[in-house]
C-alpha cells in the first residue's frame, strides 16, 4: 500500500503554540500582578475611548469574563467606568495614571516575549511567519462554520 504524504496537522499546532505563549505570558506577567485578559483590557482601553463592549470584543472575552475583569481592575483603581457621552447605558473604561504606568510595564514585558518568540526564528522567516499568520487569521480562518456544538475558546489565564 502506497503511503499518502499527510499534512501537518494544524489544529494541534496552533492549540500547542497557543497554550504555550499564553502560560508565558501568565507567568511573566504575575509579578505585575496581571493577567495576560487585565493587560489586553488595559492596554486596548489606552488607544482611545471604547465601551466596555468593545473591548470585550477587541480582547475576545465574552460579556461576563468582561464584566469580572473590569470589575477587578476597578476594584485595584487601575481602571474607571464612565458614562458614554452619547449612550448613557454604556460604560467607557477609562484607565488611571497607575492602571497606564502598569499597563506600560507590562507591554514592554508583552513585547519582549513576543519579539523573543519570532528572534527564535532566522531572520528571514520572521515576516514571512508573520505575515502568512495574519493572512490566515484575516482570511481564510476569519468566518469559521456555524456547528451544532460551538466551540469554546480556550480560557485566557
Amino acid at each position: 500500500m502506497a503511503s499518502v504524504e499527510r499534512v501537518p496537522d494544524l489544529a494541534m499546532l496552533f492549540a500547542e503554540a497557543s497554550h504555550s505563549l499564553q502560560t508565558e505570558l501568565t507567568a511573566r506577567l504575575e509579578h505585575l500582578g496581571l493577567a495576560p485578559r487585565e493587560q489586553c483590557v488595559l492596554i486596548k482601553a489606552l488607544d482611545g475611548e471604547r465601551t466596555q463592549i468593545q473591548l470585550a470584543e477587541l480582547c475576545q472575552l465574552d460579556k461576563t469574563t468582561m464584566v469580572v475583569t473590569v470589575d477587578k481592575l476597578e476594584k485595584r483603581g487601575l481602571v474607571e467606568r464612565r458614562h458614554a457621552p452619547n449612550d448613557r447605558r454604556a460604560r467607557i473604561i477609562a484607565v488611571t495614571d497607575a492602571g497606564r504606568a502598569l499597563a506600560e510595564d507590562g507591554d514592554a514585558l508583552v513585547q519582549g516575549i513576543f519579539a523573543d518568540v519570532l528572534g527564535s526564528l532566522p531572520d528571514d522567516e520572521r515576516e514571512a511567519f508573520t505575515a502568512a499568520l495574519t493572512r490566515l487569521v484575516d482570511q481564510r480562518l476569519a468566518d469559521p462554520p456555524d456547528c451544532v456544538a460551538p466551540v469554546r475558546r480556550p480560557r485566557a489565564a
